[in-house]
C-alpha cells in the first residue's frame, strides 16, 4: 500500500513528466543565470528572462498556461455564452503586457526620462551616424527572407541588428510572436555582449591615427531647446510614420518630463519604480515564451546567428560613416563614435570611450558618442515604425 502511494507521488511530480527538451533549456537558463550574476552581462535583464525560461520549462507547474473555457447555453436566454473553467496560469496574464505592446513604450518612457538628448542637440550629424547603424537591420532582413523566413519574421528578426531590446520586442510581438523567445534572448544576449562584440569591429576598420583623434567640446545646449526638441520630434516622426508613434511618443514624454524640471516626481517614477517594475514583467514573461518546443529548433539557430550578423553589421557601418565623416570634416570626427549608432544606450557611448582611450588616454569621447547613441534609439524605432507599416497588414 505504502509503495503504491510513493509510485503516484512519484507519477504526479515534475520528475516524471520532465522531457529531455526542457532539461536542455533548464541547463540554457542556467548559463544565462551564471553569465548575468558572475559575468554582469546586463543583470538587470538577464536574470528574470533566464528565470522565466527558467519557470516556463519546469513541467507541470502550468505558469504560462491559457485560461480553459467552455461554451454553454443560458438556460434563459438560448444565447450561447461561454464560462472560465481552469484560470490560466500567473505568467500567461502578465504576458499580455507584451502581447499587447504594453510594456516596450513603458521601457522606452523610462529610457527618455534618463537620457540627456543634448549631445544630439549640439551636434545634429550624429543622427546620420544613427541612422547609418541600422543598416544592419535591413540588410539582415534581405538575409532571413533568403533562408526562408517569412516578411514579418524576417522583419523581426532584423532588427536585433539596432541592439534595441525593447524595439525588437514590441516589433515581434506585432509581427511574428511565435519568434518571441528566440530574437527576446538574441536581442538581449548582443545588448548584453556589446562590450565584447564592438572593439574588434571598431579597431578593424580604423586606424591608430583616427582613433587618436581629440574632437572639440559640444557648445552649450540651452533649456529651451532641450525643451522644443522632444516635442518637435514626436510631432514630426509621427505624423510621417504613425506606426511609430507608441515608442517615439514615450521615449519624448519621459525625454520633457526630465528637462522641463516642474515634474521631478514623475521624471525619478519614469527613472526608476516605473521603470525597475516593467522590466521585471517585461523580462520575465519574455523568458517564459522560450518554451523547450518553441526555442529548441533549427530557425532559433539562425535567428542567432542573423542576429548576430545584424549587429555587427549595424556596427561596422556606423564606423564606416564616421571615416566619411572623418574625412569630410577634416579629421574633426573620430569614427570610433560611430559604432555608437547602435541602440544600446550607454553601453555603445561607453566603449566608443573605451576603446578611444586605449588609443590616447587623453581623449574623452562619450558626450560626443551619446549623440549617435541617442539617434539610435529614435532611428530603431523609426525602422521598426517602417516595418510594421510594410507588414503589419
Amino acid at each position: 500500500m505504502l509503495i503504491e502511494i510513493l509510485k503516484d507521488f512519484l507519477q504526479s511530480t515534475g520528475f516524471a513528466a520532465i522531457t529531455p527538451g526542457q532539461i536542455i533549456m533548464l541547463l540554457i537558463s542556467f548559463v544565462l543565470l551564471y553569465l548575468a550574476i558572475k559575468k554582469d552581462f546586463e543583470p538587470l535583464l538577464l536574470i528574470p528572462i533566464a528565470f522565466g525560461m527558467l519557470l516556463a520549462n519546469l513541467p507541470l507547474a502550468g505558469l504560462m498556461a491559457e485560461p480553459t473555457k467552455e461554451f454553454v447555453i443560458n438556460p434563459y436566454t438560448r444565447e450561447i455564452a461561454y464560462e472560465t473553467t481552469e484560470v490560466g496560469g500567473l505568467l500567461y496574464y502578465l504576458y499580455q503586457g507584451v502581447k499587447l505592446g504594453i510594456y516596450p513604450p513603458l521601457i522606452f518612457l523610462g529610457v527618455g526620462a534618463m537620457t540627456d538628448f543634448g549631445p544630439l542637440i549640439a551636434n545634429p550629424r550624429s543622427i546620420l551616424l544613427g541612422a547609418a547603424a541600422q543598416f544592419g537591420i535591413f540588410f539582415t532582413f534581405i538575409g532571413a527572407t533568403i533562408l526562408g523566413f517569412s516578411g514579418p519574421q524576417a522583419a523581426s528578426i532584423g532588427i536585433i541588428g539596432g541592439a534595441d531590446g525593447p524595439t525588437a520586442l514590441y516589433l515581434t510581438s506585432k509581427l511574428a510572436p511565435e519568434l518571441l523567445g528566440p530574437i527576446a534572448v538574441a536581442a538581449y544576449s548582443y545588448m548584453a555582449l556589446v562590450p565584447i562584440i564592438q572593439p574588434p569591429i571598431m579597431k578593424a576598420l580604423t586606424t591608430e591615427e583616427e582613433r587618436k583623434i581629440v574632437m572639440e567640446q559640444l557648445r552649450p545646449v540651452s533649456k529651451k531647446e532641450k525643451i522644443i526638441f522632444p516635442i518637435m520630434i514626436t510631432v514630426l516622426v509621427t505624423l510621417l510614420l504613425p506606426s511609430a508613434g507608441p515608442l517615439i511618443g514615450m521615449l519624448m514624454l519621459g525625454n520633457l518630463m526630465r528637462e522641463s524640471g516642474v515634474v521631478g516626481r514623475l521624471s525619478e517614477t519614469a527613472q526608476n519604480e516605473l521603470m525597475n517594475i516593467v522590466t521585471i514583467f517585461l523580462g520575465i514573461t519574455v523568458g517564459a515564451t522560450a518554451n523547450a518546443e518553441t526555442f529548441l529548433s533549427p530557425d532559433t539557430i539562425k535567428i542567432i546567428v542573423l542576429g548576430l550578423i545584424a549587429f555587427s553589421i549595424g556596427t561596422a557601418a556606423g564606423v564606416l560613416f564616421g571615416k566619411i565623416m572623418c574625412k569630410t570634416s577634416g579629421g574633426k570626427v573620430n569614427p570610433l563614435i560611430g559604432s555608437a549608432g547602435v541602440s544600446a544606450v550607454p553601453m555603445a557611448a561607453r566603449v566608443s570611450q573605451k576603446v578611444g582611450q586605449e588609443a590616447n588616454p587623453a581623449n574623452f569621447l562619450l558626450m560626443h558618442a551619446m549623440g549617435p547613441n541617442v539617434a539610435g534609439v529614435i532611428g530603431s524605432a523609426v525602422a521598426a515604425g517602417l516595418l510594421l507599416m510594410f507588414f503589419g497588414g
